[in-house]
């Protein structure tokens, strides 16, 4: 009878226990709390490390103080000009190549206004009707009663292919063909320029819009495509006006004129 109650008892405790062990793991866990004595044995077996090292199992990057934000690349202009010791130095490299204002053109090339047409006093000997060159000047006269004569600026030939002499017009023609003489197209080509054999008569031929030729030479009063060179030797010998001025002479002169150049 003991026996059987010492067995009864033993089973009830078995039970007991086994319940509490199953209904522990269900429970809440009271709190770790952690030992402020860094002596402790559980913090002097983390890896062997120094007593008060941090532990770091995974190799992160570990910083005394706050790090420092990325600077986005719109403000790098502003974090290098803080740190530069010569700040007004490195501005320099950081400044946008000039560019030219509104106020800064290109230089137009314009004929000096003194060539331009106007009626002035005349007392020389020639008559009426008849043209008279003065190269040196660069003007071209056409003589008219009364002491008075129509003054145009005028082209002449440069240095080496200026001339002097008397002539008459022989022929005259609106927008004229072009045919650059041989010669001509030798000696630009020496230069490195290309002519044409021939050349229609229009806005880009350099013979311009009028010519008046003289007797049976190469020689020609004509217009220009470079109406800035009137006033200037620039021509291979013929005599140049501005488009404007040479259809003005053209309407007031006849084939046969007298042209007189000095």
């Amino acid at each position: 009878m003991k026996f059987a109650c010492l067995l009864l008892l033993s089973c009830l405790s078995l039970t007991v226990t086994s319940g509490a062990i199953a209904s522990e793991r269900y429970a809440t866990r009271p709190p770790v709390v952690m030992s402020p004595d860094l002596s402790a044995p559980w913090v002097m077996q983390l890896r062997q490390r120094p007593v008060g090292t941090p532990v770091n199992p995974r190799g992160y990057v570990v910083f005394d103080e706050q790090p420092a934000p990325r600077v986005k690349q719109r403000d790098r202009r502003a974090v290098r000009r803080s740190i530069d010791p010569n700040p007004a130095v490195r501005e320099v490299s950081f400044q946008r190549p000039n560019t030219p204002t509104a106020d800064v053109q290109p230089k137009k090339r314009e004929m000096d206004p003194k060539f331009l047409p106007q009626s002035v006093a005349y007392d020389g000997p020639e008559q009426p009707g008849t043209i008279v060159i003065d190269t040196s000047e660069h003007f071209l006269y056409l003589v008219e009663a009364g002491g008075t004569a129509q003054r145009y600026g005028v082209g002449v030939g440069k240095e080496g292919f200026g001339w002097s002499g008397t002539n008459t017009i022989s022929r005259k023609a609106e927008w004229p063909s072009w045919y650059p003489p041989a010669e001509m197209i030798k000696r630009e080509k020496r230069k490195g320029r290309i002519l044409p054999a021939h050349m229609e008569g229009g806005i880009e031929n350099p013979l311009g819009a009028r010519a008046l030729y003289l007797g049976s030479t190469l020689y020609r009063i004509h217009g220009t495509n470079a109406p800035w060179t009137i006033g200037q030797s620039v021509s291979s010998g013929c005599i140049r006006m501005r488009n404007e001025d040479v259809t003005d002479l053209y309407e007031r002169v006849n084939v046969g004129t007298t042209v007189i150049v000095r």
